[in-house]
């Protein structure tokens, strides 16, 4: 099934029993029976999505292959890698894989769970079965089954939100 608006690019191959979604884009990619894709996703080149996969609204894959019944529902970007059977990517992920001069992979586990707004700074291998913890920047690998938390602890300052509007407010007047 393909929804209107959508975009076909040079070596798009989409399968039978595929639905394709209305404002998608998909350019050097393959899509498996029973993917879904979109709304307004984008698959560049080298995006591969495996039987029953779903890449969701305001996603982009380029060079990661998703294995069957992997997803990433919504706003994220998954560069260079790939994404084991039944693994779910949260919303927001980021698949940092370049660093200025080169790519590397990020390579994401079957049954894996990533939680959203995470970045997932390549190379690095996240296990099957593991679990990363929302808003977490993970640099090393993760083993098989753990969970893992890469984000600073939280700090309350009490008060001090207002004294900085006071400091701001009176450097604005002068």
């Amino acid at each position: 099934m393909i929804e209107p608006f959508v975009v076909f690019g040079p070596g798009a191959r989409v399968a039978e029993g595929a639905r394709i979604r209305s404002f998608s884009h998909i350019e050097g990619a393959s899509v498996a029976t029973g993917a879904e894709v979109g709304p307004y996703a984008r698959l560049r080149p080298g995006a591969t999505l495996g039987e029953g996969a779903k890449v969701g609204n305001f996603v982009e894959v380029k060079n990661v292959t998703m294995a069957a019944g992997a997803k990433a529902n919504h706003l994220s970007y998954l560069g260079d890698g790939s994404v084991g059977e039944g693994a779910n990517i949260g919303a927001g992920t980021i698949f940092c894989n370049y660093d200025g001069f080169s790519k590397a992979r990020t390579e994401v586990g079957a049954g894996a769970f990533v939680g959203s707004n995470s970045a997932l700074v390549a190379p690095v291998s996240i296990g099957a079965g593991a679990i990363i913890g929302s808003g977490s920047v993970i640099v090393e690998d993760v083993p098989a089954d753990a969970l893992a938390l890469g984000r600073g602890r939280q700090i309350n300052k009490p008060g001090a939100g207002a004294a900085f509007r006071d400091k701001a407010r009176a450097k604005k007047k002068t």
